[in-house]
This record gives C-alpha cells, structure tokens and sequence, in this order.
C-alpha cells in the first residue's frame, strides 16, 4: 500500500469517527443491539426490506400489520410490503442479562411510483443461546416525518447482580407482577386519563400515536392528550420480561375515545423498574387495529 492511499484511509476512518461518533463508540452490550438493528436496516437499502426483515425473524416472531401476525409466515407469503424502507434507532434498551431489549426509532418507505411515507418502529427483541439478537415482536406507527429525530438515547445493562430463578413457575409469577400494574394502570385510566399516565410514565417516556411526531417527556404526553382531548382505554393481553428482570414490555388492545367517535387500537408498553422498586412506562405505542 502506497503512502497516498494509507495517508487517505486514516483520514477516511478518523472523518467516520468524528462525523458519527453515536457509531464508533457505543458501549459493547447494547452496541450489540444496536448493530442488530442498524445491519437489518443496511440489508433493507442493499437489498431489500423483505430480506431485512427474514434476517431477524424466526417462527415465534410476531409482527403488527396492524393486527398480530406470525412474522415468518407472513413475509414467506410475500407481502405487499414497501419497496423501499430505511430506519434507523435512537432509543435502545438491553437488560442485565443480555436477553433482552428494546430498540425504536425514525423510519421512511415507499412502494415505486408512490410518494414516501414516515414514522416510527417498536421492536422487543430476545437474544438466543448463539448471542443471536431476533424480534419478538415489531409495530409501526405512521406519522408526517417532519421533524428530525432525538439523539440516541441508551440503557447500557451493568454488571450488578441479579437473581437467576430456575423455576419457571417462580418466572411467571414475575411476569404477572408486570401484567398486574399494566391492569392498574389501566383501572386508573378508565377513572382518570391524565392521573394514570402522571403516576405510571417515567419522567422521561416517550409515546407514539399516529400522525404525531415522538413525543418525548412526561409533561409532554400529558400535555398532547390534554390538548387533543382524547381519553385512552386499555386492556392488556400479554406480557414478557427480561430473565434480569429489569425491564418488560405488556401488550393488548385500547379504544380512544374523540369527541366525534371511538377508535380501536393495539398498543405495546415498555417498562421498567426503578430503584424505589415501582415499576414504569418508559415508552408506549399506540396504533390503529
């Protein structure tokens, strides 16, 4: 290799580093996560999204189309999915005992011919015995595109301990913890809108809804629903929760009720538990079904 040309790939690498820091120096745990998603996405652009999403799927998968769907199945039937997809994450969550995580971000497609479309992705993903990261699920939210997205923002797992139960009777039962205050939340929601999301949504959540930009903040989602003057009914289905046991996601089904009419959606709710051993929404998506 000549002098020029290795004079010109350093510069080149140390331009990358300055240029996209967020990528050269992720921690490694949740690195992993990101890379996952971020290569997925990679594979979309080279390729195509329908390869993108066979490179992350296996046959527990499921994705909203709106309605729950098994993954697998449904991309073998060829879909009639976008042509063109990219994405990329900027809120990216792995447990303590790397089994576990969370990734959404800022998407666009478009089908040719058509004009392009936005909005934001919702994956839980499990990591197999092989460190292979896959989807547990997946959701989509349609919105304008007109803002650009937050920074990536990350929950890199320590390395404190934590309990490694071998019952999986002892499993459930934590699981049902989770499933239990999803059924609270949505008891108090039913009452009281505004107090429910006050007392179960970490300071910092984030919330997506269809044609909104992320909303990012507690006050902030507050505040959209105050301001839309809509009241939000839930109705939790199922749950899964980190090994770790840090962090957990509900799932089921809501009705927004407008002044004009009322709206069937799904939604999915990440959570999690802080130090005063409460546990929280961190993130909720809510789409129409």
């Amino acid at each position: 290799m000549n002098l020029k040309k290795s004079s010109y790939i350093l510069f080149l690498i140390f331009y990358i580093a300055c240029v996209y820091p967020a990528y050269a120096q992720l921690p490694n745990k949740v690195g992993g996560l990101i890379s996952a998603d971020r290569n997925a996405a990679v594979l979309s652009k080279k390729e195509s999204p329908h390869a993108a999403f066979m490179s992350i799927v296996d046959k527990q998968s499921v994705f909203y189309v709106p309605s729950p769907v098994n993954a697998l199945n449904y991309l073998n039937n060829r879909p009639n999915i976008a042509d063109v997809m990219s994405w990329d994450p900027n809120f990216a969550v792995v447990s303590k005992s790397l089994d576990w995580g969370v990734t959404s971000g800022k998407m666009e497609f478009q089908k040719v011919g058509a004009i392009k479309r936005y909005g934001q992705y919702l994956t839980v993903w499990k990591r197999g015995k092989k460190g292979v990261w896959t989807v547990v699920l997946r959701a989509e939210v349609e919105n304008f595109g007109k803002k650009k997205p937050a920074d990536l923002v990350y929950f890199e797992p320590d390395d404190s301990w934590y309990l490694k139960h071998r019952s999986q009777v002892r499993l459930k039962q934590r699981e049902d913890v989770v499933f239990s205050t999803d059924e609270l939340f949505s008891t108090i929601l039913k009452a009281d809108n505004a107090a429910g999301y006050r007392e179960f949504l970490t300071d910092d959540s984030r919330f997506y809804y269809p044609w909104q930009e992320e909303i990012i903040g507690k006050n902030n989602v507050l505040a959209f629903i105050k301001k839309q003057r809509i009241d939000i009914i839930t109705e939790p289905a199922s749950v899964g929760r980190a090994y770790s046991g840090e962090f957990a996601y509900t799932q089921g089904t809501a009705t927004v009720h407008t002044k004009e009419k009322a709206i069937k959606f799904n939604y999915i709710r990440i959570w999690q538990l802080t130090e005063e051993y409460k546990w929280k929404v961190m993130l909720e998506m809510l789409f129409e079904r």
